[in-house]
């Protein structure tokens, strides 16, 4: 494994040859994790255990965060926000560039941590630090365009000037989940910064380290010390703390618990911004080229064992081609290389949990006891790991049946025929959630048209969700049930503005002036308004 990343990197290599045996386990070095494990505010005296998917080991002891530590981070947080707000936009940016570089350097470390808390395929771990990279760069270089002070037409012409200034909301809270540990850690938090904020993020138990890793790799790019606090502890207990002391939260998760935030920000009057749950649908249309959209099907219904919010969970399929391009689905799937392993070479890694393992199992087996049929996968492999289940595809999946519905985050997609493009939109666009689409099609105009109809947050077409998804500068976020607010683009960075206008008014006053009166200031402005409309003015 010396290939993958620097000496000082963070592993010792288990008692297994991962060549020999696909379920080696690894473990992190001690050293190596106490330095990390400093980087958190937990002063409770309080640990808990965090075991990989990879072999079902342990991985390190997490000190956990009490309340008074969160109280004390949000104290540490506002003292260095109040600084980093009068620091200049070029010098966060060049902090963010500085970070940037230092991803790429250390992509492998990364890569080694995400993969040893999630169980994903190493080519799934790589999408992470490379989607903060572009996250760093984008926002570095488009900072000026984003938050500058814009002038805007004022009242009366020359005589008004209104200025637009973009001020920082304070301190952010960040609660992210375990499914992308490095990418959820940071991929709010980056564009906070660069506004001017602090943020004060509690990442899911699961997935601790990458994130105290992402904190590191700040302070080593010159971010201040104490700009950026780590909290640690259940959902249920440090959560509600965020709440009650942030002046926006981000979270990341279920709508379950999404609503609860939601209703606590609402109860203090401050924003949030929400991506939920999804359950949602590729859309292969007559025209479709079925290679292509098989392929993409494949990455769409199965990068990361399924466990991505924008990944595919229902697969509409024009009637005219179905049969040609499940026979093409099902091939594809039944070819991919399974392991739960650091090295290249899987197309899928392991579920991250006995618990989603449990989830996916109910789902499927209920579906098969209801008079679902499963063309492919369908069950677990404890051969090559302990949370290890097939990529499976499953027809005749019905209302009766739990996965109709619901969202089963793991490597399940149920495949349906639909006869025209309004059955497809339709069907699409049926249940609670719209977070994200796909639609395979030669036809790109017509794809759009389609797109249009779809009440998701994001549409790719003849493509998963990596367009969208690496495409910084495109909002993405969810619909309905799905969530809240936008990450990415201008959207992702002005939620953590408080916009304020100041207005500077030259030699005439809003009131009667030089004598007049109140009758004669009311007809000379309407004889104004009139005017400034002739001249075409807004």
């Amino acid at each position: 494994m010396s290939d993958r990343h620097p000496s000082s990197g963070p592993l010792v290599e288990g008692p297994h040859d991962p060549e020999h045996d696909p379920t080696a386990s690894y473990a992190l070095d001690r050293g190596y994790v106490a330095d990390l494990t400093r980087r958190s505010a937990a002063t409770s005296g309080r640990s808990v255990e965090v075991r990989s998917p990879i072999g079902d080991q342990p991985l390190a002891h997490i000190p956990q965060s009490s309340e008074d530590d969160v109280e004390e981070a949000f104290r540490r947080a506002r003292r260095a926000q109040s600084d980093w707000a009068r620091t200049s936009i070029d010098s966060r940016a060049d902090a963010l560039l500085r970070l940037h570089d230092l991803i790429l350097d250390r992509q492998d470390e990364i890569i080694d941590l995400v993969c040893l808390e999630s169980g994903k395929a190493r080519k799934h771990a790589f999408d992470e630090p490379m989607h903060i990279a572009l996250t760093a760069r984008y926002y570095a270089r488009t900072a000026h365009e984003h938050l500058d002070t814009r002038r805007v037409r004022g009242v009366i012409p020359v005589l008004t000037r209104i200025d637009v200034n973009r001020v920082p909301k304070g301190v952010v809270g960040v609660i992210s989940p375990w499914n992308y540990p490095f990418t959820m850690a940071l991929c709010d938090g980056l564009p906070a910064l660069l506004a001017g904020n602090a943020v004060v993020a509690k990442p899911d138990a699961q997935s601790m380290l990458s994130a105290l890793l992402a904190a590191r790799l700040l302070d080593e790019a010159g971010f201040p010390p104490d700009l950026w606090q780590v909290v640690a502890g259940p959902g249920a207990e440090i959560g509600p703390a965020l709440v009650q002391r942030a002046d926006h939260i981000c979270f990341t998760g279920s709508t379950a618990t999404g609503r609860l935030v939601a209703t606590g920000c609402a109860e203090r009057l401050i924003g949030c911004s929400l991506e939920l749950g999804g359950k949602n649908p590729i859309l292969v249309l007559r025209d479709a080229d079925l290679e292509k959209a098989a392929e993409g099907a494949v990455r769409a219904a199965f990068s990361n064992a399924g466990q991505l919010c924008v990944s595919m969970e229902r697969l509409f399929v024009a009637d005219q081609i179905y049969d040609r391009f499940l026979e093409r689905f099902v091939a594809r799937t039944e070819a991919m290389t399974l392991g739960a392993t650091l090295d290249w070479g899987n197309d899928m890694g392991s579920l991250v949990s006995r618990r989603q393992l449990e989830t996916v199992t109910a789902h499927v087996d209920d579906a098969v006891a209801k008079g679902a049929r499963v063309l492919t996968g369908g069950r677990g492999r404890p051969d090559l790991g302990p949370f290890f289940y097939e990529p499976t595809i499953l027809e005749g999946v019905t209302p009766a049946m739990t996965c109709f519905g619901n969202e089963t985050f793991g490597p399940v997609v149920s495949a349906y025929r639909f006869q025209d493009e309004a059955e497809a939109i339709a069907r699409a666009n049926d249940g609670e959630y719209g977070l994200n689409a796909s639609i395979y099609s030669r036809n790109g105009a017509r794809s759009r048209h389609v797109a249009r109809q779809i009440r998701c947050g994001t549409v790719n077409v003849n493509e998963a969700f990596a367009a969208s998804f690496g495409s910084i500068e495109a909002p993405m976020g969810g619909m309905r049930s799905s969530g809240l607010g936008r990450r990415q683009g201008s959207e992702g960075v002005l939620r953590f503005t408080e916009t304020q206008s100041v207005a500077t008014q030259r030699v005439m006053r809003f009131a009667p002036s030089y004598g007049m009166s109140d009758e004669m200031y009311a007809k000379v402005m309407t004889a104004s308004l009139r005017v400034m409309k002739k001249m075409g003015r807004a």
